[in-house]
């Protein structure tokens, strides 16, 4: 049986005309001899009457249980899978709508952000054998007691991979509302290009570091399948960009794109913190931060540490409480609020001298200060004021000439 796994997101579905654009995308694929399996969001954004922001509005979170919360937001993806269904069957083809239940996604009970345990896709595969076109509403699944979960943020994604990899689908399909990946955000640098080709650590780097093209959970497990992802806009025939394997083939098709680009894309995300602290391992000063550190929960990133100094970033929503640690402990301190990380990505990079030279050298001669770095393989990091994240970024896309 030849399946393909859809994903469609929330301005995919927000209107009668968005969704008959989405009708005929599915019933192309079924033309072309595909067994479709649909994967909804709720409709639209904050504002649309049934996304996932909307239905929020409509409760005080603090008055509720997270189960709770759980069993509300999950009605945005079933009325859009509903609604689609509808509309499938005007057309005369058969359709069948699952919950996260019925679609067999199983998670644990972390509800707000569950994580996918297992998943069993027999019903999917009888309801297809049926001749249905099957939806399944994304970003929910059930834990062992029966109730209700959601995935967290993008969930949707996670949805359509799991469900890739249990039905042992080649490729999927990933609808957005922009034509692929991008070297840049198109909305700060007016010649970003759409990325033809990425490997799954590049687009891994740019989904987790502020690009929000794709969830970083969907690309880790299509990566562990070996599942093609294929980024599209539901409103353009664009060929998309193409997430694969990083094999000989790959390497080809790149050279053809990229000639001697070093470059892949780059992105930033705000909202970060730097803390320095002055410590004295004697007193075992560093011992006890970190277990303040992971008995509080904080994520820490951007980790550089010295013998009588640890320099780290915090998240905003983290700051109130790593300031109490540090309030608390005693500790000599400085905290630079109001940060922005930029990430430069790209897989030539490695092993490639003179990288680092020329991001900081063409962020210097703009007046960007860089307040920290680090690197891997095909990623550099930078540490930078917020006021200074979209000059950044339109300099390092003219720097690297990533518009050619």
């Amino acid at each position: 049986m030849k399946i393909i796994v859809q994903k469609f997101g929330g301005t995919s579905v927000s209107s009668s005309e968005s969704r008959r654009i989405v009708l005929k995308k599915i019933i192309d694929k079924v033309k072309e001899g595909y067994h479709v399996v649909v994967v909804v969001s709720a409709m639209g954004r904050k504002g649309s009457p049934y996304s996932t922001d909307s239905l929020l509005d409509l409760i005080n979170k603090e008055a509720l249980n997270p189960r709770e919360i759980d069993l509300l937001l999950s009605c945005g993806e079933i009325i859009s899978g509903v609604t689609l269904s509808s509309m499938i069957r005007e057309k005369g083809y058969k359709a069948k709508v699952l919950t996260g239940r019925l679609a067999g996604i199983k998670t644990n009970d972390n509800f707000g952000n569950a994580e996918v345990l297992d998943v069993d896709p027999s019903n999917i595969i009888n309801s297809l054998k049926d001749g249905n076109i099957v939806i399944v509403a994304g970003f929910q699944g059930v834990n062992s007691n029966g109730e209700i979960t959601t995935l967290g943020r993008g969930g949707s994604d996670i949805t359509a991979v799991v469900l890739g990899k249990a039905l042992h689908c080649n490729q999927v399909e990933i609808f957005t509302d922009v034509d692929g990946v991008m070297t840049a955000d198109p909305n700060i640098v007016e010649n970003a290009k759409v990325i033809k080709t990425m490997c799954y650590s590049e687009v891994y780097q740019l989904a987790e570091n502020g690009a929000k093209v794709i969830h970083p959970k969907a690309v880790e497990i299509a990566q562990q399948s070996n599942i093609s992802l294929i980024i599209k806009n539901t409103f353009t025939d664009s060929e998309g960009t193409i997430i694969e394997k990083a094999d000989t083939n790959f390497y080809n098709n790149r050279k053809k794109q990229f000639n001697d680009k070093i470059l892949t894309g780059i992105t930033f995300k705000k909202g970060r913190n730097q803390i320095k602290v002055k410590t004295d391992d004697e007193k075992n000063e560093t011992e006890r931060l970190m277990n303040d550190i992971t008995i509080n929960k904080i994520n820490i990133d951007l980790i550089n540490f010295f013998i009588d100094e640890k320099i780290f970033t915090v998240e905003d929503k983290d700051l109130p409480v790593m300031t109490n640690i540090l309030k608390e402990g005693n500790y000599k301190y400085d905290i630079i609020k109001n940060c922005c990380k930029l990430s430069a990505v790209g897989y030539k990079m490695h092993g490639v001298p003179g990288v680092m030279a020329k991001i900081v050298n063409a962020l210097w001669k703009n007046n960007i200060k860089i307040l920290q770095s680090s690197d891997s393989h095909n990623t550099i990091w930078c540490l930078i004021y917020e006021k200074d994240a979209e000059a950044a970024l339109k300099i390092l896309h003219e720097e690297f000439e990533m518009y050619k």
